[in-house]
C-alpha cells in the first residue's frame, strides 16, 4: 500500500467509527461529520495533501451539520391526521391525580392530560383540543 492509500483508509476507518457511535445517539450529527470523512478519504485516494483533506473534512462535515440543524430547527407543519384529530369527542372513564387518563380513541389506548394544572378535571365527555406528541390534550365538552 502507500501513502496515499494508508490516508483514505484512516479517513474510511474513522467515518465507520463515526457511524458506529451515531447509532449509540441516534442525532443523526454524527453522520454529517462521517460524511465529511468520506469526502475526506475521497480525497485522500485522489492524492490530495493533509491539508486539504482536513479541509474536505471540516468543510463538507461541518456544511453538513448546518444543513442538519437548519432542517431541524424549522418549525414544523401539523400532519392533515393531526389536524382532524383536534375536536373529536372522548370519554375519560377516571383521571389521574396527575392530570393524565388513559382514553379509547380510534380502536386503541391513547395518553390524555388535561392542560389546566390547577383545575380538577372530571370524568365524562371531553374534546380533543391539540396532541402533545402522542398524547392528547382535552378540554371538557361545553354543553
Amino acid at each position: 500500500m502507500n501513502g496515499t492509500m494508508d490516508g483514505s483508509v484512516g479517513w474510511w476507518l474513522v467515518a465507520g467509527l463515526m457511524v458506529a457511535l451515531e447509532l449509540l445517539s441516534g442525532t443523526f450529527y454524527l453522520l454529517m461529520l462521517a460524511l465529511g470523512c468520506v469526502a475526506a478519504g475521497v480525497g485522500a485516494y485522489l492524492g490530495a495533501g493533509s491539508l486539504m483533506q482536513t479541509l474536505l473534512a471540516a468543510g463538507i462535515g461541518g456544511s453538513a451539520v448546518l444543513a442538519w440543524h437548519g432542517l431541524r430547527s424549522r418549525p414544523s407543519t401539523p400532519s392533515t391526521q393531526l389536524n382532524l384529530d383536534v375536536g373529536q369527542l372522548v370519554h375519560v372513564d377516571q383521571w389521574q391525580s396527575d392530570g393524565t387518563a388513559r382514553v379509547h380513541y380510534r380502536g386503541t389506548l391513547w395518553s390524555a392530560r388535561y392542560p389546566q394544572s390547577d383545575a380538577t378535571p372530571a370524568p365524562g365527555a371531553h374534546v380533543i383540543q391539540a396532541l402533545d406528541g402522542n398524547t392528547l390534550i382535552l378540554e371538557p365538552q361545553q354543553h
